[in-house]
């Protein structure tokens, strides 16, 4: 009998080589089948994705044993089949709910509309509020004296440049800020624009359906501005008395698991 019989090591990576049944769950690397091999065998998509898995999970395991660091290392995987197999299976489990869901419970239909009426409140889609309040910024259309109190511009143009404005801003600011953040404690002031960004769009979107809020027209106005602003102050004293704290465990951590050269 050889060594390599008798060898545990061997017969341990065996062992975790096979499902449970004998077989190799994995074949060895230089082993591995093509595409149309794979598809000869008609494995299905459940043999695919199990393939898959094991075989992630046995080059991590070896990226593991192999790595000098003391935190996990980045690892990264192709494309094919790694990604495709795993992006195909969780889209297939969501297709899967939807459609089970909408055969179980079908939308209600409501009685159809009236085409001889018109309703006393029209609002669009709930996401698209914030650009319809927008077009309800009247008072901040300026009146010109010399122009004997008119406006230089009709309320609705003054609506549809707000929203140009707006939709400017937000495509601008990834090219504004190109810091490597990815925590909003790292950069306050960034974090701050974000929640005045965030907070503005709920507040003009209540000024959208004021009709439907039980408040004083002149108090929501004043709100919808007042309210970001006073968020986005917050947001930032807060984020910047923490960021001393957080750099200095962040830069512990960081030379503890790493010591620098």
């Amino acid at each position: 009998m050889s060594n390599e019989d008798t060898d545990p090591e061997n017969e341990n990576a065996q062992e975790a080589m096979t499902d449970g049944s004998g077989s190799l769950a994995v074949p060895p690397d230089d082993e591995t089948p093509s595409w149309g091999e794979r598809k000869a065998r008609k494995t299905g998509l459940s043999r695919l994705t199990y393939e898959y898995f094991e075989r992630a999970r046995r080059e991590d395991q070896d990226l593991r044993q192999e790595s000098t660091y003391v935190e996990r290392d980045v690892l990264g995987f192709p494309t094919w089949p790694h990604e495709v197999i795993r992006n195909l299976s969780i889209a297939s489990f969501f297709v899967g709910m939807i459609l089970f869901l909408s055969a179980t419970m079908p939308p209600h239909i409501g009685a159809p509309a009236n085409p001889s009426s018109t309703p006393a409140i029209i609002l669009p889609d709930w996401y698209l509020y914030w650009s319809f309040g927008l077009l309800k910024l009247n008072p901040l259309n300026p009146e010109l004296a010399i122009l004997g109190g008119q406006k230089i511009m009709a309320d609705r143009t003054y609506g549809v440049l707000a929203n140009m404005v707006v939709v400017g801003f937000v495509a601008i600011v990834p090219f504004l800020n190109k810091g490597s953040a990815r925590r909003p404690v790292e950069q306050p002031f960034w974090a701050a624009v974000g929640v005045l960004g965030i907070v503005f769009a709920f507040t003009i979107s209540i000024l959208a359906v004021q009709n439907l809020v039980p408040m004083n027209l002149n108090l929501l106005f004043d709100l919808t501005f007042l309210l970001p602003i006073v968020a986005g102050v917050v947001t930032y004293a807060v984020l910047k008395t923490m960021r001393e704290g957080y750099m200095y465990d962040l830069n512990r951590r960081y030379y503890r698991l790493r010591p620098p050269k």
